[in-house]
């Protein structure tokens, strides 16, 4: 990484041509030097053969066959050359390969005219038509590589080869029908002869389908204006920019700007249009980049632009006078301070006057501390440069082994196998099983595992491996013949499960490594097997370097952070030492993971300083980088030091920088490492700007980043991060992204060893509340005190007792450092408990509803004292579940326990406490709607006053809810289940969702089958109205299959389950038609 600050500015005004589009660009005589490396010729002869069939080309192929230089011959051996391979990617590198021999056999002319001669045989022989006029398709990719391969060579040619070529290929005769593209196709190879270019451009728009020939071979900027209309239809590509470029210099730009509008162009094209803009040297070029920033690829495009501009970028921004600009200018003074600095006097007035606040108000560096006064992990050698590579020569895995875990083998021997029909009548398995030596079809080869016995089908098991089907109906094999087996499923994702071999735990090891589905499998196997498996991965992961190794060694670890690396080595006797040294390693030492490449774009000046702990000195700009490569590493190194040396917000503060530079950047996928190392540097001001991005990237097609937001929110692992990480696994619109975030939920809780419940209990914040919940804010003069209404909005009471919803903002009388510190905390407060308000309210009405039972100390604990909770927990009436009886409470105001007489309510410890049910209260419902009203008590959701039903007798023994039946309801009512807790369907056929379900208990669902249903990502594209077909009762989700589906039994149902459902549907008999 290099720092900019003190670096020379560049002339600003020169095209600097960008090395890496050299590999890409068309070249021309006089243009940009491309190398051209021929192949040899003894490589083209094998691939010459001679085309079938008869005719003047077949016969020309013949003749150059046999020695004359045909270039037609030449065309059609090509053409047979190019059909016979069978690769398309292969097709274009052997046309190449063709034309190189020809240059070298017979000179440049004739492989000029040679190929020539083949792209006219291809469009002579695309007769398709528009409107009655012929339109041929154009030239396929080989025609298009070789004529590329010509132009380089006439490009790089003398005078005298050059003149040979061009008069060559002025005498092929083209056909009328095609004689317009053909004088393209002579113009592309010849691009110095503009006059030539001119006269075809003025004859006409016949070169659509020759677009990028056409683009190719322009010299002139005044040549693009006619073609910007039609140019969107050509495909962009770098090769087009970079060749357009080299001939009409920076007028390329309206050429990126047409294609920019084309809202057809995909993400990387788009980036690569972008990229292309931030390397033109013109004011013209940097404000387009300002108008189209809100583009993530744009943003990008002008960082770089900026970068590369430095003196531009102070002028233009400075100009464009907007918010967002200004903030842009501001970072990039700082970055660039020296040099600004030095610019000053030559700026324009009002530049100059937008910068000078700003180079005024850098705040003094703070000093630097010595070296010594560093962690140890800054000025040490780095991991990467002391590798560790311990090896166990000749170390062999055990013998396969099958090791079923209690009753798997008997779930499996049990598990379904309808979809092989059995053979009728019952084949001789003798003679089957004899068939074993030539060929089996699918059914014979199921019927002779699954059914034939025992004592014929072992013995040819080795023989069936190459028949071998990874499907669910395998489950009985495996079970029924264990060990034996093996072979037969040993790459079957969900079918090696029981084994234990080298061969299991390469592949297992390979699909953890791999990540995606398979994955999951492999975490399976690991998970099932422990510490056993460890013999089996442990020769690999000493063995020779190599993806095997890595593979191995990555599900080492994975089982050394679930049982401990001393559990893990010991598994192994024969290499316990060696497996000690590589799991306490650091993957980077071992090679598991490569050292962090911190790129250009991370501008070090422009990052604030880090300040260690006390503030009065800071990190050595020197160190700098390393401190960014170790926070890049994807495992953590030397976290703890760094956190104990550095001020934390310091520390946050820098790593927020380059992540917002990142984002900047437009999220460039390589350089994710600026996401990711927020969880080691971030902390919980970095968490609440970063969970709305979590929330919001799914649907601008950054799932993948906020996947590993979750990552970063769970590394940081403070309450608050926690917090909204448990917010995310409960309400967000992605679907995959809230699986995701509860997987991660889960792991925090299992780790803790504790439910879901009990973690999201121990997750609400106090944020700083006094013991009562409340919190004072000292204006000086003035004093207010903070409070909660039934929905947890914060809202503020003076000395006088009066209620505002909003803090006053400070006045001149107030203390200038309490008033605004005070201010600050109120906003803070209020951004903070919004977070968790809706999520604590649902929580609290689903234990309701699901019968979720708390101890006493828990109750106490996590409710009726938890500052924030405790407002919630006054708002509602409790069960207490004893031995001898349920019994109802309530938490006064003072945290003491009540009854429905108001009376004093000792809770027993041998309790169980839970939110009561209306169903729960029976007789003392009305007597508790009393005491609530009594003390204008406001409930955070319905409980007291929540309405109840029930199933009637013939819905239970139906298990069908006809009442709802036939009812036509609006969509957007139907979807409002979800909040209630239904969910949509798996997708069907088309992205259909035909019914919505949600679990009445175990076991049970309700379904409500809709017509037409939904489509998925466009829930209203079925129509404004759902008719609900059927409403019944299900032992699970799918659709109504008439008398074949069989209700479950319903005499146990919940009543409060029952009541809940019923709501629910009444809310859509409510909105119904």
């Amino acid at each position: 990484m290099k720092d900019q600050q003190n670096s020379v500015a560049p002339d600003e005004d020169v095209f600097d041509f960008p090395k890496a589009w050299l590999r890409y660009i068309h070249p021309r005589r006089g243009g940009v030097p491309a190398a051209v490396k021929p192949a040899g010729p003894a490589e083209a002869r094998s691939l010459m053969r001679a085309p079938a069939g008869e005719g003047e080309s077949v016969d020309a192929a013949r003749r150059y066959l046999a020695g004359e230089p045909d270039p037609v011959g030449a065309a059609a051996v090509a053409a047979a050359a190019v059909k016979a391979e069978w690769k398309y990617e292969r097709k274009a590198v052997t046309f190449r390969t063709l034309v190189d021999a020809w240059v070298a056999e017979h000179g440049l002319a004739f492989a000029a005219e040679a190929v020539v001669e083949r792209c006219k045989a291809v469009l002579a022989a695309d007769r398709r038509f528009h409107n009655g006029t012929r339109m041929p398709r154009g030239l396929g990719e080989p025609e298009q590589e070789a004529l590329w391969r010509v132009r380089a060579f006439l490009a790089a040619a003398d005078d005298a080869g050059y003149a040979a070529a061009a008069e060559r290929l002025d005498a092929v005769h083209w056909p009328a029908e095609e004689e317009m593209l053909g004088a393209w196709i002579v113009a592309y190879l010849l691009p110095d002869r503009q006059d030539r270019v001119d006269d075809l451009l003025a004859a006409g728009p016949r070169w659509e389908r020759l677009d990028t020939l056409v683009l190719c071979s322009l010299g002139r900027p005044s040549q693009l204006d006619g073609l910007l209309p039609r140019s969107r239809r050509a495909r962009v590509s770098t090769g087009t920019i970079a060749t357009l470029a080299d001939g009409i210099g920076t007028a390329v730009l309206a050429y990126l700007l047409n294609a920019v509008a084309d809202g057809r162009q995909g993400g990387e094209l788009r980036r690569c249009v972008f990229d292309a803009v931030a390397v033109l040297p013109t004011d013209d070029a940097f404000r387009a980049l300002l108008d189209r920033r809100d583009d993530r690829h744009g943003r990008g495009a002008l960082m770089d632009a900026m970068r590369r501009f430095p003196h531009r970028a102070v002028r233009l921004l400075a100009d464009a006078g907007d918010r967002d600009a200004a903030e842009l200018l501001d970072g990039h003074v700082r970055a660039h301070a020296d040099l600004v600095a030095a610019a000053l006097p030559d700026l324009p007035d009002g530049a100059r006057a937008a910068v000078e606040p700003i180079l005024a108000a850098m705040a003094p560096r703070v000093p630097e501390a010595p070296a010594a006064d560093l962690p140890a992990c800054l000025t040490a050698p780095p991991p990467w440069k002391r590798p560790v590579k311990p090896a166990a020569p000749g170390l062999e895995p055990p013998a396969p082994r099958v090791a079923w875990p209690a009753g798997m083998r008997e779930a499996w021997l049990a598990a379904d196998t309808s979809e092989m029909e059995r053979l009728v009548p019952e084949p001789d398995w003798a003679d089957l099983a004899a068939g074993t030596d030539r060929f089996l079809g699918r059914m014979q080869l199921g019927n002779l595992l699954l059914f034939g016995p025992e004592d014929v089908v072992r013995p040819v098991l080795p023989k069936l491996v190459r028949f071998a089907y990874a499907e669910s109906w395998m489950k009985p094999v495996v079970a029924r013949y264990g060990v034996d087996a093996h072979d037969l499923v040993v790459r079957a994702a969900g079918l090696y499960l029981p084994f234990l071999s080298a061969p299991v735990a390469a592949g297992a090891a390979d699909d953890l490594l791999r990540g995606g589905e398979s994955a999951a499998t492999a975490v399976a196997w690991l998970d099932l097997h422990g510490t056993d498996a460890v013999p089996y991965l442990a020769p690999a992961a000493l063995g020779r370097p190599g993806k095997p190794r890595r593979a191995a060694e990555h599900a080492l670890r994975r089982l050394a952070a679930r049982h401990g690396a001393d559990a893990v080595a010991a598994a192994c006797p024969g290499a316990a030492d060696e497996l000690r040294t590589l799991l306490t390693a650091h993957p980077v030492q071992t090679g598991l993971v490569k050292r962090p490449a911190v790129g250009d774009w991370v501008r070090q000046a422009a990052l604030p300083q880090v300040l260690l702990r006390g503030g009065d000195r800071a990190l050595p700009e020197a160190h700098v980088p390393r401190l960014l490569e170790l926070l890049a590493l994807p495992v953590p190194y030397g976290l703890d030091e760094l956190r104990a040396a550095f001020e934390p917000a310091s520390l946050a503060e820098l790593g927020w920088s380059v992540f917002a530079h990142w984002l900047d950047l437009g999220r460039p996928s390589k350089e994710s490492w600026a996401l990711a190392q927020l969880g080691g540097s971030g902390d919980d001001e970095a968490v609440r700007r970063l969970a709305p991005l979590i929330r919001a990237w799914p649907g601008e097609g950054g799932h993948k980043y906020a996947v590993t937001g979750l990552d970063v929110l769970a590394g940081i692992g403070s309450d608050v991060a926690l917090m909204h990480l448990h917010s995310i696994s409960q309400k967000v619109k992605f679907k995959g992204l809230r699986a995701r975030a509860q997987e991660k939920i889960a792991e925090v809780a299992e780790a803790r060893g504790l439910s879901l419940d009990e973690l999201a209990d121990r997750l609400v914040p106090h944020f700083g509340l006094d013991a009562d919940g409340s919190m004072a804010l000292d204006y000086g003069p003035r004093r207010f005190t903070v409070g909660f209404d039934e929905q947890l909005k914060p809202f503020v009471v003076d000395e006088a007792g009066k209620v505002r919803k909003a803090l006053p903002k400070p006045g001149a009388k107030d203390d200038p450092e309490l008033a605004p510190a005070a201010h600050k905390a109120f906003a803070a407060l209020k951004k903070d408990v919004r977070t968790v308000a809706a999520d604590q309210l649902r929580r609290l009405e689903r234990a309701m509803v699901e019968g979720r039972r708390w101890t006493p100390d828990e109750f106490r604990a996590h409710l009726v004292r938890h500052p924030l909770a405790g407002h919630l927990a006054r708002r509602l009436v409790w069960l207490a579940d004893t031995a001898d009886g349920t019994a109802s409470f309530r938490v006064a105001e003072d945290g003491t326990l009540a009854d429905a007489d108001d009376k004093t309510f000792d809770l027993a410890e041998s309790a169980r406490v839970g939110i009561a049910h209306p169903l729960h209260l029976g007789d003392t419902l009305p007597v508790w709607r009393e005491v609530f009203a009594d003390y204008e008590i406001l409930q955070p959701f319905e409980q007291l006053a929540r309405p109840v039903h029930a199933l009637t007798d013939a819905e239970r023994e139906s298990g069908r809810l006809e009442r709802f039946e036939g009812l036509e309801v609006p969509f957007g009512t139907v979807l409002g289940l979800e909040k209630r807790g239904w969910e949509r369907a798996e997708p069907g056929d088309g992205g259909s969702q035909e019914y919505m379900s949600r679990r009445a208990g175990a076991d049970r669902y309700t379904v409500v089958d809709l017509y037409p249903g939904f489509s998925i990502g466009v829930p209203d594209a079925t129509g404004d109205v759902q008719l609900l077909e059927h409403v019944r009762f299900a032992a699970e989700p799918g659709r109504y299959w008439g008398a074949r589906s069989t209700p479950p039994p319903l005499g146990d149902l919940d009543p409060v389950a029952a009541s809940e459902i019923i709501a629910d549907l009444e809310t859509l008999r409510d909105a119904a038609r």
